[in-house]
């Protein structure tokens, strides 16, 4: 397994999961490249949990802990199934099937999952008092018509790494990089023959797009409509190419933005990475960091990170859901020992209840808090009305625009249509 597949979020296909949505006759091979099941127990009755493959050293071994611990405990017999590459195909595909798993994770869902009756509610897992230890925003991503689909494992974010050793000897002060112009200008300072300024992934950025929405101060869909079809997202997309196609930013990195390795090995002195990765960097590199979020774009931008992370939820096609959604409450609402390990002894993850969040001390001092802070002053998640239909018609606009040199309004306007018409089927 290459460098970049064992970071904590492989890149999902959004476009794979999509077409696999309709591929349900397909799902015998995609099952078969689920390699890696793991069993606590041979029973045919057991309940199967999917984890997408992380990357930290040790999380494999914690989950089937986790599930030995429970079943040991209320004699149930779990089946783990840690499914590398492509998770989101692989699930989907398996949800469609006679065989689907009881329970799984996943980084984000959107309407259509609800609506085609793949989700268990799992509103009554949630006291009043539970519901109040989670963050609104873990909520609402995972809330349809007053249904909560998930149970939040915990909370990721992103923002750019950058070397101060490197900044200081090019005379650039960081807390001045708080506009695109001020980033482009720095990284062309700071290239050389042996490190390129920044590293924005190797599309160049291109899968980052939505930030560059949430900077311009807007959003992907308000108050039930598109809300991205303005000037200042056609500028800001505009940027992007510039900056994308700039000699100072680093592409065809051995391992992509998930990965730290680029920035620890000095390929590039700016990188945009996740949360999970400081406890690597800091081994690395001791103190020589910093971390800043995206920067603002325009006159009326705001810096932004995102709000990820996975959630735990159960399959409505399950023959034991009850079972499902005891083992969902066990793990993720009730056992903060579990949720606290899970988060924090392996990579950097910030557990979703606020009171546990508020007792993890390796949280509470340096960079870690400071990637906290920034999480919760800047933090922006998708609403569950944006699908992976709107995803890629986005996704191929931006395409356009930075590698096409395509005229970036002709380009968002005709994604806003497409979207539009997505979300008429939704709301209709």
């Amino acid at each position: 397994m290459d460098a970049q597949t064992k970071y904590m979020l492989n890149k999902i296909n959004r476009r794979r999961f999509l077409q696999a949505t309709g591929a349900a006759t397909a799902g015998a091979a995609f099952l078969a490249a689920c390699s890696g099941n793991i069993t606590n127990g041979s029973s045919s009755t057991a309940l199967q949990q999917w984890y997408h493959q992380y990357g930290e050293d040790g999380t494999q071994q914690a989950v089937l802990k986790y599930a030995s611990d429970y079943g040991k405990t209320a004699s149930t017999t779990i089946k783990i199934t840690w499914v590398p590459g492509d998770y989101a195909t692989k699930l989907s595909t398996a949800l469609l099937s006679n065989n689907p798993p009881d329970v799984f994770e996943h980084y984000t869902f959107n309407e259509n999952w609800a609506k085609q009756g793949l989700l268990e509610p799992l509103n009554d897992l949630y006291t009043s008092e539970i519901q109040s230890d989670f963050n609104p925003i873990n909520l609402a991503s995972f809330t349809v018509d007053g249904k909560i689909y998930g149970v939040k494992m915990f909370d990721d974010t992103q923002f750019f790494y950058y070397r101060k050793s490197m900044l200081s000897k090019a005379g650039i002060d960081p807390t001045t990089l708080t506009s695109w112009d001020a980033l482009l200008e720095a990284s062309k300072k700071l290239t050389t023959s042996k490190t390129k300024g920044l590293f924005l992934g190797n599309d160049g950025g291109i899968g980052l797009y939505q930030l560059a929405i949430y900077s311009t101060g807007g959003d992907l869909i308000a108050n039930n409509q598109v809300a991205f079809n303005k000037p200042e997202v056609a500028a800001a997309f505009e940027k992007m190419r510039e900056v994308s196609t700039s000699n100072s930013t680093l592409t065809g990195a051995p391992t992509d933005w998930l990965d730290p390795s680029a920035f620890v090995d000095g390929l590039a002195a700016i990188q945009w990475c996740g949360i999970w990765a400081l406890p690597a960097v800091m081994k690395a590199l001791g103190d020589d960091f910093g971390i800043f979020p995206w920067p603002a774009f325009g006159s009326g931008g705001k810096p932004t990170v995102p709000w990820g992370g996975f959630a735990e939820m159960v399959c409505a096609k399950s023959k034991r859901v009850a079972e499902s959604k005891a083992l969902v409450k066990s793990l993720w609402i009730d056992n903060t020992s579990v949720q606290e390990d899970f988060c924090l002894s392996y990579g950097f993850h910030v557990p979703s209840r606020k009171s546990v969040a508020a007792k993890a001390t390796k949280l509470q001092s340096g960079v870690a808090a400071e990637a906290v802070k920034l999480l919760n002053t800047y933090g922006r998640t998708n609403p569950p009305l944006f699908t992976n239909t709107m995803n890629t018609a986005l996704s191929d606009a931006v395409s356009n625009i930075v590698k096409k040199h395509a005229d970036a309004s002709s380009e968002v306007a005709r994604a806003a249509e497409s979207c539009s018409k997505e979300l008429q089927q939704l709301l209709g």
